[in-house]
């Protein structure tokens, strides 16, 4: 369970370094660049506590995805990006796609293969 504190506490820094990427025109602007670096390394260094109690392909997709996720809604809230059924349904399906990984992985014994 601890992991997953950390995975979480990962993914919003994830999502702080993405958007302060954004912010930082290309690495031009200073305090946004130190937040990109900030921001990556606390979520790596979290991700890295987590997998010391998760599985690397629950949590790593977990983490690639709520943070794909949470950066499309950070776009649409912060920087007036569109929203179409399109986008609206590949955030779907990406969200869809960890719930079954997770449910699949639930499902099957340790260190076995689901076929």
């Amino acid at each position: 369970m601890k992991g997953m504190y950390y995975l979480a506490g990962s993914i919003v820094f994830e999502a702080f370094g993405t958007t302060m990427l954004k912010l930082s025109d290309g690495f031009t602007n200073l305090l946004p660049s130190i937040g990109v670096a900030a921001g990556f390394l606390l979520a790596f260094l979290l991700l890295s506590y987590a997998l010391k109690t998760m599985s690397l392909s629950v949590a790593y997709a977990t983490w690639s995805g709520v943070g794909t996720a949470l950066s499309v809604v950070i776009g649409i809230l912060l920087f007036d990006e569109g929203i179409s059924v399109i986008k609206a349904t590949g955030v779907c399906l990406v969200i869809g796609g960890i719930a079954l990984l997770n449910t699949a992985t639930q499902a099957q014994p340790a260190g076995k293969e689901v076929e």
